[in-house]
């Protein structure tokens, strides 16, 4: 295991083009560190970077203290698993996971090399299929063998690069509790590419959001989807994605296309001389008032229905609106950021799968005006973020991290003790 620290990482092509702006991090020995974001973010390069198959412009690269910058990717002790598997088809699953114990020949014994790899493919569940052929393995198998590749390697640290990308929906269901578990159980620093924010969701200890080379916020998975920063944040993390609706400020009263929402004095400050905000809504937070009970600071609105999607475990419901045009261009390059479709402008809700909301007619809806985030239009800034209730939710995370770790080290104890 061990701690790796970027400072101030950043990445310039001959061309001139900046793909990493000024990247800083630290990931702490054992966690797992999601880099997340839309294509050409920048999260590939970056993770390339810290393996040492890409260089590194400017900044400073250290692990467990030692800055590496100038290491050759061998020298840094660091396995690393693609997405297109990177196996040898002419040798066996064994012989795959065992290659690079094999590289420095006759620093292990054989008798090593087949204990770990007995021990990996125990693990990953590959017992069985030991002397086939990459060719003849499925794609979540192939995915398991690189991960044995990695695992023996009793390397520092695992990267990964959107190694579930090429899976099936199920597949990558399947192999994303296989990494979970396996990286709980090694207690291992991991590094995981993707920009499935499913999968950054549910792996990470915390997760690094990055937009076109710059770091937006680096936090848990329920601080980013809770407390984001701001719109670009806000927007990436969550599905579907939170609702953006324009809201004009008169005076103590935001004028939403559906409703008005009161608020007091402490949050007129926020938005002093402000003429219009944007509201982001996340789509379960809005209710169908015909099977629900709404709460005493609810607020009430009536909305044609354009489309509903009934998933058998719940049900969505889109509702056109017209967006201010003052705000309709920071909403545009929004979804241009977001690898959006520039798709007409409608709020999503998420009801329950009990609600009889038909398409082509006015439903009755509700929600709680607390749960709402208010940004700015100009500079996207969360203007509701609550820094000491993500300070708590940082706290809390941390702990539950440490004590997976502890409780992943006593089983692994035990089920060593009694084998």
């Amino acid at each position: 295991m061990s701690q790796i620290q970027l400072n101030e990482i950043g990445k310039v092509y001959a061309d001139g083009y900046e793909a990493v702006k000024g990247v800083s991090m630290d990931i702490a020995d054992g966690e797992f560190m999601i880099l997340v974001g839309p294509s050409g973010c920048g999260k590939s390069t970056l993770l390339r970077m810290v393996v040492g198959l890409e260089d590194i412009s400017s900044g400073e690269l250290l692990i467990d203290g030692k800055r590496v910058n100038e290491l050759a990717p061998r020298e840094r002790n660091l396995s690393m698993v693609f997405q297109n598997y990177a196996l040898y088809p002419h040798l066996s699953v064994y012989e795959n996971i065992a290659f690079p114990l094999r590289l420095n020949k006759g620093a292990i014994s054989e008798d090593e090399v087949k204990r770990r790899v007995s021990d990996a493919a125990t693990m990953l569940e590959l017992n069985d299929h030991l002397d086939r052929k990459p060719a003849n393995l499925s794609g979540g198998q192939r995915q398991r063998v690189a991960m044995g590749r990695a695992i023996v390697r009793d390397a520092d640290a695992f990267l990964f690069d959107e190694p579930l990308s090429n899976l099936d929906a199920k597949l990558r269901g399947q192999m994303r509790t296989e990494i979970a578990r396996m990286q709980r159980r090694l207690g291992q620093t991991t590094i995981y590419v993707t920009h499935d924010q499913t999968e950054a969701m549910t792996l990470g200890d915390r997760v690094t959001v990055l937009k076109k080379g710059v770091v937006q916020q680096i936090a848990s998975p329920r601080e980013l989807y809770e407390q984001p920063v701001n719109l670009f944040v806000a927007g990436f993390i969550g599905s579907p994605p939170m609702n953006f609706l324009p809201a004009r400020v008169r005076g103590n009263v935001l004028e939403l296309p559906f409703c008005e929402v009161s608020f007091g004095d402490e949050f007129a400050a926020k938005v002093e001389g402000k003429e219009l905000v944007i509201v982001g809504l996340r789509p379960e937070f809005v209710k169908d008032a015909k099977i629900q009970e709404p709460g005493a600071n609810a607020i009430h609105f009536e909305a044609d229905v354009d489309v509903t999607e009934w998933l058998g475990n719940e049900l969505y419901a889109y509702i056109p609106f017209e967006a201010d045009e003052s705000v309709q261009h920071k909403l545009d390059e929004l979804d241009r950021d977001l690898d959006g479709e520039g798709m007409r402008t409608q709020m999503v809700v998420n009801l329950e799968a009990r609600s009889r909301v038909k398409e082509g007619e006015r439903a009755q809806f509700f929600f709680d005006p607390r749960l709402m985030h208010v940004f700015d239009p100009e500079t996207g800034d969360n203007l509701t973020r609550d820094d000491e209730e993500a300070e708590r939710i940082a706290v809390e995370n941390e702990e539950d991290r440490k004590r997976a770790l502890e409780r992943a080290k006593r089983l692994e104890t035990e089920a060593q003790a009694s084998a």
